[in-house]
C-alpha cells in the first residue's frame, strides 16, 4: 500500500507541481491550501491515514510555523518537512525545535524531494519499531501494536482485550508460529498488570529433571549442586504475568503441583519448609489438542478445566491471508534498519505468490522468509527470485559478481567495449547526453535488462533511470528480448 503525503501550499501550481513529482515516485497525495484546513485533515478520524506532511512555512492566515507546533502537540508521530523560500538560518532552526524532521528550500529538485520524503518515512519507521520493542521488553505492548487487520483476527483482538479486565486464566491455542506469545504480551499490556514482569517459559524445552526446580525454586542445599537458593518462574513472575508455553508437555507429576499453586496461590520450593505466596497472572498457550491429550491420558482433565477458563484461539495465517501485506512492509522495515538494506517493497507478482503460499510455519515461517529475501535481493523491490524456497526461481546473481567468468563471457563483455565512443569522427567531444544514452543503452544489454542492477550499476535510482530511458527513446523491452 502506497504512502500517502498531505501538500500544505497556499500556490495552487506548486502545489500540482509537488504533486506530480510525488505521484510519479509511488506515493499517493492530498493537498490542504492553508495551515488550518491541514489541521483539520491530519486531525480528523481519516487523518490517520496520512503518513507523512509538506508544510510551507509561508502562507496567509494561520502560518506554517504555527500549523507545525500545533500538530507537534497533537500528533508528535506524524513526519514533517518544511518548505521554504528563503533558507535562512532561522527559520530553518525554528522549523527543526518545532517538530520539523526536514527542510527544503524552493525550488527543490525533484531527486531532492523524494530522497527527503524517503527519510523522513525510514526514520518514522525506526521510531515506531523502536518504540514497539521497548513496549515489549517492559511489558506494555498492546493490541494496537499487532500487525494486521483481518476478520478472524478482530475476534482475537476483541477476546483478548475483555480477558484482560479480568485475572482469569487463559488458555491461547493454534499452530506453531501463529504468534502466540506476542497475543500474551498484548493481553498483560492491556492489562492492570502493564509494566509488571512478564515471565516466559518453554514447558517443552526443559529436562523432566529440573522442571520443579525451575518453576517453584529451591533452597539452599536442597539437593546434590543447589550451592544458593533459587527463586522460581513464579516467584519471579509475583505482581505480573507467567506465561506457560506448550503447557501440554509438562510432565504428569509437574501437572499435579501446577494445579495445587493455581487453586492455593502458592508454591512449595524444594527444600523449604513452608510455602510461599505468589500473585501471579497465568497465560497458557499450546499447539496440541488438550481435549484430546486428556482422553489419551497425557495431561490431566482437572488441569485442562482450571486452565481452558478462558480460551482464545489464532488462527493460522493462510485463514489470514489479508495481513500478508501488511506482515510483508513490517518486516521489510525491519530488516532494513536491521541489515542497513533499502528494500522499498515487493512486486505484485510477489505479494500475489506469497499470498498464494500455504505457509504451514505460519508468521514465523513468513518471517524468515522475508528476512532472506532482504538479504539476496539487488533492488529496492523484493521479486519472485528472491523467494527460491517458495517460487521455484533461483536468486539473480549479476554476471559480474560470480567468482568467475568463462571464456564466453570475457568475450562478450570486450564485445561490448566499443559500444560507445567519447570522441566523434572528427576527433571532437561527443554531447554529453549522446554518450549518457549509449552508456545507459550499454549497461542495460550488459545486465540483462534487470532495471533494478542497472540502477545501481549507474549509482542512480529507479524512477531517475526510467526517466531518462524515456528521455532517451530507449526501447527496454526489445533490449531486453536481443538478450533471449
Amino acid at each position: 500500500m502506497s504512502k500517502t503525503v498531505l501538500i500544505v501550499d497556499d500556490d495552487p501550481t506548486q502545489r500540482r507541481i509537488l504533486q506530480a513529482v510525488i505521484e510519479k515516485s509511488g506515493f499517493s497525495t492530498l493537498q490542504a491550501s492553508d495551515g488550518d484546513a491541514a489541521l483539520d485533515i491530519a486531525l480528523s478520524p481519516d487523518g490517520q491515514k496520512i503518513d507523512l506532511m509538506l508544510l510551507d512555512l509561508v502562507m496567509p492566515g494561520r502560518g506554517g510555523m504555527d500549523t507545525l507546533k500545533e500538530l507537534t502537540q497533537k500528533r508528535a508521530e506524524l513526519p514533517v518537512i518544511v518548505l521554504t523560500g528563503t533558507g535562512s538560518i532561522d527559520a530553518v532552526v525554528g522549523a527543526m525545535q518545532a517538530g520539523a524532521r526536514d527542510f527544503l528550500v524552493k525550488p527543490a529538485s525533484p531527486e531532492r524531494i523524494i530522497v527527503s520524503l524517503r527519510n523522513a518515512l525510514e526514520i518514522n519507521t525506526l521510531v515506531r519499531e523502536v518504540t514497539r520493542l521497548k513496549k515489549t521488553k517492559s511489558g506494555d505492548l498492546t493490541f494496537d501494536d499487532l500487525i494486521g487487520n483481518a476478520t478472524s483476527m478482530r475476534s482475537v483482538v476483541a477476546m483478548g482485550e475483555r480477558g484482560a479486565k479480568a485475572n482469569i486464566p487463559i488458555l491461547i491455542t493454534g499452530e506453531s508460529g501463529v504468534g502466540k506469545e506476542v497475543v500474551a504480551r498484548a493481553i498483560q499490556g492491556t492489562s492492570e498488570r502493564a509494566g509488571a514482569p512478564f515471565v516466559t517459559i518453554n514447558c517443552g524445552a526443559i529436562s523432566e529433571n529440573l522442571v520443579e526446580s525451575i518453576l517453584f525454586g529451591h533452597e539452599k542445599g536442597s539437593f546434590t549442586g543447589a550451592n544458593t537458593k533459587h527463586l522460581g518462574k513464579f516467584q519471579e513472575a509475583t505482581t505480573g504475568t507467567l506465561f506457560l508455553d506448550e503447557v501440554g508437555e509438562l510432565p504428569l507429576d509437574m501437572q499435579v503441583k501446577l494445579l495445587r499453586v493455581l487453586q492455593e496461590g502458592e508454591v512449595d520450593p524444594i527444600g523449604s519448609k513452608r510455602p510461599t505466596n505468589v500473585d501471579v497472572r497465568i497465560i497458557s498457550a499450546t499447539n496440541r489438542d488438550l481435549a484430546e491429550a486428556v482422553k489419551e491420558g497425557t495431561f490431566r482433565e482437572d488441569l485442562y478445566y482450571r486452565l481452558n477458563v478462558f480460551p482464545i484461539e489464532i488462527p493460522s495465517l493462510r485463514d489470514r491471508k489479508e495481513d500478508i501485506q501488511a506482515l510483508l512492509d513490517h518486516f521489510i522495515k525491519r530488516f532494513n534498519a536491521q541489515e542497513r538494506r533499502t528494500v522499498r517493497g515487493a512486486s505484485n507478482d510477489t505479494l500475489e505468490l506469497l499470498k498464494n503460499f500455504d505457509w504451514p510455519g505460519n508468521v514465523r515461517q513468513l518471517e524468515n522468509a522475508v528476512f532472506r529475501a532482504v538479504i539476496l535481493s539487488d533492488g529496492h523491490t523484493l521479486q519472485p527470485q528472491d523467494f527460491p524456497q517458495i517460487s521455484g526461481l533461483s536468486p539473480l546473481i549479476p554476471k559480474q559478481e560470480t567468482a568467475a567468468l568463462d571464456i564466453s563471457e570475457t568475450e562478450a563483455l570486450d564485445d561490448n567495449d566499443d559500444k560507445f565512443d567519447i570522441l566523434d569522427t572528427s576527433g571532437h567531444l561527443r554531447k554529453l547526453e549522446d554518450i549518457e544514452r549509449d552508456l545507459i543503452q550499454f549497461a542495460i544489454e550488459t545486465y540483462s535488462g534487470h532495471m533494478s542492477e542497472v540502477a545501481r550499476r549507474l549509482g542512480i535510482g529507479r524512477s531517475t533511470l526510467y526517466r531518462k530511458v524515456r528521455d532517451h527513446d530507449i526501447d527496454v523491452e526489445e533490449k531486453k528480448s536481443a538478450q533471449k
